[in-house]
């Protein structure tokens, strides 16, 4: 593996870290009030947030709750630049 390139898990934290930021910003503190407000299951947003292994079709509920496309959260999240 190049220097540059993270392994899957370092990939889904830093996913992970992306969904966090956006709620946050969203002006959401807390992800419980979120995941309750979004009616999608607290430990299912706590898996989001974490890291964990998502399906795509949960990838795209969670940019339908953070109100953003999928491509411009993957954009972030190759660039790393923040919109």
């Amino acid at each position: 593996m190049s220097a540059g390139k993270l392994n899957k898990q370092d990939n889904l934290s830093k996913l992970g870290s992306l969904i966090r930021q956006r709620r946050i910003e969203l002006g959401f503190s807390n992800s419980e009030t979120f995941a309750n407000e979004k009616n999608i299951p607290r430990a299912q947003w706590g898996r989001y947030e974490n890291g964990q292994d998502l399906r795509f079709t949960s990838l795209l509920r969670a940019c339908e709750a953070l109100e953003i496309d999928v491509s411009e959260l993957l954009t972030e999240f190759k660039t790393g630049v923040h919109s």
